[in-house]
């Protein structure tokens, strides 16, 4: 007889969870999170209601670091999500989720709650993307490809650090690919690439940025974490507007249990035509530094 008769949807989720304090130094305020969460699913031979062993890991960072003093402002937020799959007879470990963003806004006080303003912001990925066929898979991404930087002036409303809005109606960005993905010929090659022509490595916009952020408690020890980001670009189909919209809900369960769910979703016709949805709900031990 085995030693083990059934290992029935063994799911577990050991999670790594810790969550800094918003800190106060002089002019600066500075806090955010971390989140290291493990699952894994596993099936004996005798298991009659289908499934497939797998192992998955994912990595969330969300850091904010602001700056006050006298009339000016500077708020600066980093994010990253790195996830890992590995299915039981899969020859690849595949991709669950993969975001490095960085935002930057400078403001200097005009009234009580607007600022002139200046942005930046950063995105890209860390790692290779690909799809994925029955034997195969074909490179679509990597580091850097793509990647997309704004720069602009603008009007900032800032409430306060958890609700603000920033009008940017002069925005350049910038979006810069691997000239493999844009050359003829080359096996992984695309037409377009989001937007960049032929044998080309970046594209350049200019247009409109709105940039929300709201933050607030939905009850208690439940918050959750608004941001939208939209763009039209002047130079070309202005009424094809970018979105760019996250939310993050982080709940505490009790003092060493939390759980947090991320929704994003994302609309860029210059890398496909509909939606782009993004999901991770996690379960892990929580400290506070």
């Amino acid at each position: 007889m085995k030693k083990i008769l059934l290992s029935a949807l063994f799911l577990s989720s050991l999670g790594a969870f810790a969550q800094e304090e918003t800190m106060s130094d002089s002019n600066w305020t500075r806090g955010g999170n971390v989140s290291l969460m493990f699952s894994q699913a596993a099936f004996n031979n005798d298991w009659q209601g289908g499934g497939t062993n797998n192992v998955a890991a994912n990595l969330a960072v969300s850091y904010a670091f602001n700056y006050k003093k006298d009339t000016w402002t500077w708020d600066n937020n980093l994010f990253i999500d790195y996830g890992l799959t590995k299915l039981k007879g899969d020859a690849y470990t595949r991709k669950t989720t993969d975001r490095l963003e960085f935002n930057s806004l400078l403001g200097k006080q005009a009234t009580e709650t607007w600022y002139y303003s200046l942005l930046f912001n950063f995105k890209t990925q860390f790692d290779k993307g690909y799809n994925y066929g029955a034997n195969d898979r074909t490179l679509i991404s990597q580091f850097f490809s793509p990647a997309f930087i704004q720069i602009g002036p603008g009007m900032l409303w800032k409430k306060s650090d958890n609700l603000k809005v920033n009008i940017a109606p002069l925005t350049s960005k910038f979006v810069f690919v691997n000239k493999d993905f844009t050359t003829p010929g080359n096996l992984v090659y695309k037409k377009d690439y989001y937007g960049v022509k032929d044998n080309e490595t970046f594209r350049y916009e200019m247009g409109l940025s709105l940039a929300g952020y709201a933050k607030f408690d939905v009850v208690e020890n439940v918050t959750m974490e608004n941001i939208l980001s939209l763009y039209s670009n002047y130079l070309d189909k202005p009424q094809n507007i970018d979105i760019d919209y996250t939310a993050n809900v982080a709940m505490k369960i009790n003092k060493f249990l939390s759980a947090n769910f991320t929704f994003q979703a994302i609309y860029d016709d210059n890398a496909t035509k509909g939606f782009q949805i993004r999901e991770v709900l996690g379960l892990g031990l929580s400290y506070k530094l």
